[in-house]
Order: structure tokens, then C-alpha cells, then sequence
């Protein structure tokens, strides 16, 4: 073992099993302050020290065991209250990296969607390195006015590199102009390589689209669609997207017209997913996440106090 990572697993030691303070490791050590700060910074980025949660109840809370109750689901609530919308995006993405980076195991497929919510979430993840998994586009992110790559490619890098895991992209736009484009690219040896490892999926992490968000979702405020897409969905009563397919509250996607041109993972397929993870931090994306939890795409939901309070009220 190297001095500096010596050093690192002595300090994270004293301060996180033998609860000393970091004034009195740095007196003990003959250190300042701010070198032991830095070593036990340095030691959860290498990943030597990982902030774990036991296997989640379900929550004590009303809310948490009434949405465990009607839908199934694990639910991770973050007690946020009245903050402003990206402080409560801030910390749910804090819960959600927590949960997200307990769920994954060596050899695995781990399906990541892209959006804001994703964007956060990856910023809060500990370096925990993993041996032979794959993390893996699940939904195209080009579109005609964005080429999307650095949206994308930034949450695919940056969970490549939490993780020491490989990647695959998915090279293809969110939304294709025509199904027929859909129906051929789908035939293609390089699309359906991607297509193979989607089916494989172990784990898959995603937010909740909504055409209505106090901080606009990505895939609605970045050139992905054009106003006569928005009003279209409108008028199908579309309310927003997992994965950008599109759904309704009420849970039904099928009859969507602009699902027949979405490259995401579609809903009958993401429920083969053993884990699948949604984060939700928006109480104007309620409707959203309620069609969500109707439609049956999630197992460990990551929700704030406020947002689920809402999903509650339109049940």
C-alpha cells in the first residue's frame, strides 16, 4: 500500500469507525486540519470510503407506505418541505446516487436514461469501482437542433468513471422523423447490438419527463420536439415521458402517436428490468409520475416529501 493511500485508510479509520474528530486525528498526527479533510475527501473518491443505507423499509412515513401500498414500489423519501426547486432536486439526487450506487454489482448491464434529473444525480455519486458492467444508452439523444452528445455523452462519462465500467452508446436520435426510419434503423447490426444489451438489462435508473416541470425537462426545452409534436401530445392527453416514451396519467403509452417514432426503451420492456430506479422531484411532475406508477416501470422509487404529497393528491 502506497504512503498517500496508507494515510487515507488510517484517517478514514479514526473518523468514520473510531468516530474521532478531524482536529483531534490532525493533533494525533501532527497534521492541519484541512490535510485530514482532504484525505478523507480523497478516500471517497478513490472509493475507500462509501456512504452505505441498509435495505430501505419503505419508509415510515404516510406517504411512503401509502404509494408502497398501491403500487408496489420501495420508496426512498427525502424530507425536503418548501425549499426551492433546485435545492429539492439537489438533495433527492443526493438519496437517489446513494440508492443507485448500492443497487449496482460487478457484471452487470446498468440501463441509464439521460435529462436533468440524471444530470444531477450522477454529480452526488462516490467512486465505487466495479469489475466487467456496462453501462448502457437506453434511449437515443440526438435530435435535429442538438446533436445532444454532450448532454448525453457528460452522464455516460460520468458514471463510467464512478464506476470503472465500459460503455455503449445508443447512436440514434430521441425521435425519429418517420417510423419507417424507426423500422429500418432497427434492422441495422450496429442498432441491434444496442437493442440486444437493452433486453439484457439488470438495473435501470431514469427520471420523470413532464411537459409541464418547474425546471424544464430536457427533452422538451432542447430542440427535441417542435410545436407541432407538443400540441399533439396535448391533444393525445400526454402528460409527459419515462425514457421519452410517452404516457398519460392514467398509465397508457400505446396509442401515443409519437411512441411509434420514440427510441426509448418502451414501457413493456423496461418492466423485465429487475431494479429500475425513478427519481422524481417536482410536484409539477406529479401527473407524470403518477402515469409512471401506473404503468408499472418502477421497483425503488426516489421521491421528496412535497412531490409524493402530490402524486397522492391525484390518486
Amino acid at each position: 500500500m502506497h504512503d498517500r493511500q496508507r494515510d487515507m485508510y488510517d484517517v478514514a479509520v479514526r473518523y468514520y469507525i473510531q468516530h474521532e474528530t478531524m482536529e483531534s486525528i490532525a493533533h494525533q498526527l501532527g497534521r492541519s486540519r484541512s490535510s485530514i479533510s482532504r484525505l478523507l475527501a480523497q478516500a471517497r473518491d478513490t472509493g475507500l470510503v462509501r456512504i452505505s443505507i441498509p435495505d430501505h423499509p419503505g419508509d415510515s412515513s404516510a406517504q411512503a407506505r401509502a404509494l408502497t401500498a398501491a403500487f408496489g414500489v420501495r420508496v426512498h423519501l427525502v424530507a425536503v418541505g418548501e425549499a426551492p426547486p433546485t435545492v429539492r432536486l439537489d438533495r433527492v439526487s443526493r438519496m437517489a446516487a446513494v440508492v443507485f450506487g448500492e443497487s449496482v454489482t460487478d457484471d452487470q448491464l446498468i440501463g441509464v436514461a439521460w435529462g436533468v434529473t440524471l444530470t444531477s444525480v450522477v454529480k452526488h455519486l462516490d467512486r465505487r469501482p466495479l469489475k466487467a458492467s456496462t453501462i448502457v444508452q437506453i434511449n437515443g439523444g440526438a435530435n435535429a437542433r442538438d446533436p445532444g452528445t454532450f448532454h448525453v455523452g457528460s452522464i455516460l462519462e460520468g458514471l463510467g468513471a464512478a464506476f470503472d465500467a465500459s460503455i455503449v452508446h445508443f447512436p440514434v436520435p430521441a425521435f425519429f422523423d418517420y417510423p419507417e426510419t424507426k423500422e429500418a434503423m432497427w434492422r441495422e447490426r450496429s442498432v441491434q447490438y444496442v437493442l440486444d444489451l437493452r433486453s439484457r438489462l439488470d438495473i435501470a435508473v431514469f427520471g420523470v419527463g413532464s411537459l409541464n416541470a418547474t425546471l424544464p425537462s430536457h427533452v422538451y426545452s432542447a430542440g427535441y420536439l417542435d410545436e407541432g409534436d407538443l400540441a399533439a401530445l396535448r391533444t393525445a392527453g400526454a402528460v409527459g415521458d419515462v425514457c421519452t416514451v410517452m404516457l398519460r396519467e392514467d398509465g397508457t403509452w400505446e396509442d401515443i402517436p409519437l411512441n411509434s417514432r420514440a427510441t426509448g426503451l418502451s414501457p413493456v420492456d423496461l418492466r423485465k428490468v429487475p431494479v429500475r430506479i425513478c427519481v422524481a422531484a417536482d410536484p409539477r411532475r406529479a401527473p407524470a409520475v403518477l402515469g409512471a406508477l401506473r404503468l408499472g416501470v418502477v421497483t425503488d422509487l426516489v421521491i421528496d416529501d412535497t412531490t409524493a404529497a402530490a402524486v397522492l393528491a391525484r390518486m
